[in-house]
């Protein structure tokens, strides 16, 4: 069996090299069908497929290897404080100064009240740091051109300079601040339709009437409302553009959400997070939104949200690499529970380092690892928070989700 394995592998290699050698030598070169391979001159084989594959790479595997490099920004561990630093890279952020018009100084008070007492922990010290006012309301219509993109020290997002295209305007009125979305790089043109769509912004169409099933008025042609809907669309649903709720169709993706119909973008504004309409209440109010969290509540029809994710999503997956990167951002040190005593903490005292058979608890007493200290939402107490419809995955809900 072995010797008729052997004879085969012998054959296919000498079909094999007799195939692959080039026909000028094929006429000089004389063989013998059954002439052993050792005596003759051993060349390279080379085929079709072999002359392909040999130059090419496999992409998605390429990308795969190399997508740390190509997103993060990673250092030669010269120093022990830069061993496993890693920042996003963002290549289109501006280097220079804010627009000083549209920041305050910012006065830091070290988590303390009026009385000097400490009501937030952990805070303190940190570089010195201007707050940039960024305009929640977009109440400003018309055309905005994007300067610029800028890093905010006060907020884990980016935040985007406009110029206001009205040559009449000044000042505040002229430039402003708003959170960048997603994909927002200098030279796009964003727009507010939070005070209407204007008339004739649809050359040749009617402005379409939007009620909450998008369904044409009587007397009206359903053809023209629907083409006039879907260019309306078109031409409104961009990323950084605002819109009242009732104008988005469900599916999009939204952020900067109002909570009421002249009030600022309260909800959904961290660093790479993003709600999404759900549905659209027939003949209701309301518009149905599931938040960053899981949550499904309802928003007024009348509020306001900007189209888009919210920018620099890489930001949770940063390493700041030393304690002092943390201390530059105002952190202060955080104390462990078993190392105080027992009238600091109720995990403090005793000899050595022991729990006593308690359950983890916070400092002031309740407990610290997901025990819930208060029920929104339906299941709560009667009329908590009538708005939402569905609260947010817990426990064995969010693991299999």
């Amino acid at each position: 069996m072995l010797s008729s394995v052997r004879g085969s592998a012998g054959l296919l290699r000498s079909c094999v090299s007799s195939l692959s050698k080039p026909s000028s030598l094929s006429s000089t070169v004389s063989r013998t069908p059954y002439a052993p391979l050792a005596r003759q001159p051993l060349l390279p084989s080379r085929t079709y497929a072999t002359e392909i594959w040999k130059n090419t790479t496999n992409v998605d595997i390429e990308n795969a290897l190399s997508r740390t490099e190509n997103i993060f920004k990673t250092y030669k561990p010269i120093t022990p404080g830069i061993r496993h630093l890693k920042r996003p890279l963002s290549p289109h952020l501006y280097e220079g100064r804010p627009v000083r018009l549209l920041t305050i100084p910012k006065r830091k008070k070290g988590g303390r009240n009026a009385d000097g007492h400490i009501t937030v922990r952990h805070r303190g010290g940190g570089h010195k740091q201007r707050i940039r006012t960024l305009d929640f309301l977009r109440m400003t219509p018309g055309v905005h051109d994007v300067v610029r993109i800028e890093y905010d020290p006060g907020r884990s997002a980016h935040i985007a300079l406009l110029r206001n295209r009205d040559p009449n305007a000044e000042g505040t009125q002229k430039w402003s601040y708003i959170v960048a979305t997603e994909g927002m790089r200098a030279g796009d043109k964003v727009q507010s339709f939070r005070q209407g769509i204007p008339e004739g912004f649809i050359p040749g169409f009617e402005s379409p009437k939007e009620t909450a099933g998008l369904e044409a008025s009587e007397g009206e042609d359903a053809s023209s409302h629907s083409l006039a809907l879907g260019i309306l669309r078109s031409m409104t649903l961009l990323p950084g553009n605002v819109l009242p709720l009732k104008l988005i169709p469900p599916g999009t993706v939204i952020n900067s959400i109002s909570l009421k119909p002249e009030g600022p973008a309260i909800l959904v504004r961290s660093a790479g997070t993003f709600g999404q309409v759900v549905s659209h209440e027939e003949n209701g109010r309301y518009v149905h939104v599931r938040l960053q969290s899981g949550e499904v509540r309802k928003v007024l029809r009348e509020c306001c949200a900007t189209i888009g994710k919210v920018s620099n999503p890489l930001w949770k997956n940063r390493s700041l690499g030393k304690a002092g990167r943390a201390r530059w951002l105002g952190r202060r040190p955080s104390v462990r529970g078993v190392a105080m005593n027992a009238c600091d903490h109720p995990h403090g005292g005793g000899r050595g380092k022991s729990k006593s058979n308690k359950h983890p608890v916070s400092i002031w007493g309740w407990g610290t690892k997901g025990t819930r200290t208060r029920r929104p939402g339906p299941k709560g107490p009667k009329n908590s928070n009538k708005m939402v419809v569905r609260e947010r995955p817990r426990g064995k809900e969010k693991r299999a989700s």
